[in-house]
């Protein structure tokens, strides 16, 4: 069954359109992960790393939701907003060489919102990274909406 929710009338707030559909199974709760949904954040996750890996400034910048709401919490750093996330990324645009990544799991909750969680290690395996990424659709395509990583030493 799917349903339709209302989430008011009018036009669309912030580029994101008022209707949300949601699964609902027999027991009424929602139905995750949508493979639709997950593949496309999935694609998304993945030109996220890429750019990352390349130092691909313009597309990071493009990938995180220009909006002042936006946030990203680093290993040794914080920004607010997009103006402060763009600005960070110009002077750190890549991570070091040899970063991979593992478990990596994306969790669409609706047809417009996502959390991808992954960790990531580099070749000294002297720290595990943590990573995660909530992920929103709206006209302009998925962005990040808020990020976070950590690291502990191995």
């Amino acid at each position: 069954m799917t349903v339709g929710i209302d989430t008011g009338s009018g036009p669309a707030r912030d580029g994101v359109a008022n209707d949300i559909d949601t699964d609902i199974d027999s027991d009424g709760d929602a139905v995750l992960d949508r493979p639709e949904t997950v593949a496309a954040v999935r694609a998304a996750f993945e030109r996220y790393e890429r750019a990352l890996s390349a130092g691909d400034v313009a597309v990071l910048t493009e990938l995180f939701w220009d909006d002042e709401r936006c946030v990203r919490f680093g290993v040794a750093d914080r920004q607010q907003g997009a103006a402060q996330i763009a600005a960070w990324r110009r002077t750190h645009p890549s991570v070091p060489p040899g970063r991979t990544l593992t478990g990596t799991r994306v969790l669409a909750v609706d047809d417009r919102t996502a959390v991808v969680t992954t960790l990531f290690g580099y070749p000294d395996g002297a720290v595990e990274g943590r990573q995660s990424q909530t992920w929103v659709r709206f006209a302009g395509g998925w962005r990040i909406v808020a990020a976070h990583v950590s690291e502990l030493r191995s």
